[in-house]
């Protein structure tokens, strides 16, 4: 599963709207519609807030593992 795949996977597991995740991003809905279909790139702080919002590493949430690891306690 790449990237775009992923993140909407996550996002729908949890019930949430594309709206609802935009507003995480302090983004708009367009811009997590074309994230989810590969249409642009997440930027890095893109990626560290989806990370810190579902609780996993970036190597999972990039689709470089398939297993869901959860972001080290700090």
């Amino acid at each position: 599963m790449n990237f775009n795949e992923r993140i909407r996977a996550l996002r729908e597991d949890c019930d949430k709207t594309q709206t609802e995740i935009a507003q995480i991003l302090n983004t708009n809905q367009k811009k997590i519609s074309r994230l989810e279909t590969g249409e642009c790139e997440p930027n890095l702080n893109d990626i560290k807030q989806l990370c810190e919002y579902y609780n996993l590493s970036a190597d999972y949430i990039l689709g470089f593992t398939d297993t869901p690891t959860p972001l080290p306690k700090k």
